[in-house]
């Protein structure tokens, strides 16, 4: 059982996302300081309120704390626009050029002439339509 147990922690994916895990927290506590100190600071320069987490309503003595959401909600869009701007677009641009580099894989398959399905290459006989058909090399 130990060394099951060894071979799932050792394992890419299970490593990758601990190390994915670690970063991802790290990387939300930079966001909410750059939210706290200095989005938040701007958006009430321009707004004309200083800190958005003292807003609040009351209903029935209950105290609905809307300015935290919207601290929230600024901490959201920008973590979304930074992981987009600076980890998708960048991978998406690399893998369109590693896809351009291996070019189009060959295929192993074609169309029948019958039915239009996709059959193997080698195939004499369509699997779908049961159309005769020369083999390809």
């Amino acid at each position: 059982m130990l060394k099951e147990f060894k071979k799932f922690i050792l394992r890419g994916n299970a490593v990758d996302l601990a190390v994915g895990v670690v970063i991802g927290a790290a990387f939300g506590a930079v966001v909410n300081a750059l939210v706290k100190d200095i989005f938040t600071p701007l958006i009430a320069a321009i707004a004309g309120k200083a800190d958005f987490s003292s807003l609040f309503f009351t209903i029935n003595s209950s105290k609905f704390m809307y300015g935290d959401v919207i601290n929230a909600i600024i901490s959201l869009i920008t973590i979304a626009t930074v992981i987009f701007f600076l980890v998708v677009q960048p991978i998406n641009k690399l893998m369109a050029i590693s896809a351009r580099r291996k070019g189009e894989p060959e295929s192993n398959t074609r169309e029948c002439p019958e039915c239009l399905s996709d059959i193997p290459k080698k195939a004499s006989r369509c699997m779908y339509c049961t159309t005769k058909v020369k083999p390809q090399k």
